[in-house]
């Protein structure tokens, strides 16, 4: 049997003074813009892209209903437009960072998760960029969270593969190869013991079959078992609001991998976003 982990395995990932190979997370300064959508409330704030901390106010207005392209955009916009309010010249050039939830091709949404489906095969990124005013990059929700713990968070100057899931309604994922993210990896539908992982590991599974933490813990260990197969990573990490009583589930899980908490927590999409802008921009010379 594998040795048991714990939130403090005593086998630590390989980690970096600085950042992560591939990622810019060394070279970020200044204030970067992040905004994360969600099928009810739609949240922004400016980040201190050295920090990864809000460097002013955080706005949340109500997820439009019907959650239309149209209707969303507005809602961004006055979101953005309020930031920019706050920042030095109107935050003018700044880029803008939009979590959304989908698998997101090239600022094309392909999926519609908790939001319209007339979002399906629409072009986010170009209509956000035309309606803020702002360069725009649109990143699917879990990977902006796992770039969060990557670049400020759990898994800061990790080496080797990083998986964040985020245990909630589902399960979401986001794998990074040395701080270079691997986008829309959907993880969480993994196929185990039979079962689509998400409908028997989520934290809502948890609450829909009234499981013990320990009852709850075997099954995460069954899922995290099937990834430690496929990826052998070095470092896992949990997201989602559970992550804030991992102390009730995490010591009973018996993996290879060091797992922990993540840190960001309801922050991790605004800043995610923010800084994947940010190196967007910087990487493409604009």
């Amino acid at each position: 049997m594998a040795p048991e982990t714990s939130t403090e395995p005593t086998t630590q990932p390989t980690t970096d003074a600085g950042s992560a190979p591939g990622s810019a997370a060394g070279a970020l300064t200044g204030t970067g813009i992040g905004i994360d959508i969600g099928g009810s409330g739609i949240k922004g704030a400016p980040v201190d892209l050295a920090t990864g901390e809000f460097s002013g106010e955080r706005i949340r207005i109500p997820t439009p209903q019907p959650s239309t392209p149209d209707a969303v955009s507005r809602v961004v916009k006055d979101i953005v437009d309020q930031i920019s309010a706050q920042l030095p010249e109107g935050g003018a050039g700044i880029p803008v960072g939009i979590t959304f939830p989908a698998v997101i091709q090239h600022g094309v949404a392909r999926t519609a998760a908790n939001v319209d489906k007339s979002w399906i095969d629409f072009d986010v990124a170009t209509l956000m960029t035309a309606v803020t005013g702002h360069p725009v990059h649109v990143v699917n929700d879990a990977d902006a969270a796992g770039i969060a713990e990557a670049r400020y968070g759990a898994a800061k100057g990790v080496k080797g593969v990083v998986v964040l899931a985020t245990l909630g309604t589902g399960i979401g994922t986001a794998v990074m190869v040395d701080g270079v993210l691997l986008p829309n990896t959907e993880l969480g539908h993994l196929e185990v013991d039979g079962h689509d992982a998400e409908t028997r590991a989520s934290d809502a599974a948890r609450e829909r079959d009234d499981l013990s933490w320990s009852h709850w813990a075997k099954r995460l260990n069954r899922y995290f078992s099937s990834l430690e197969a496929l990826l052998w990573p070095d470092l896992i990490v949990v997201g989602g609001g559970v992550s804030k009583k991992s102390e009730k589930f995490l010591p009973e899980l018996s993996l290879r991998t060091p797992i922990v908490p993540a840190q960001l927590l309801n922050s991790a999409g605004i800043v995610g976003a923010a800084a994947l802008a940010s190196e967007q921009q910087r990487s493409s010379g604009s």
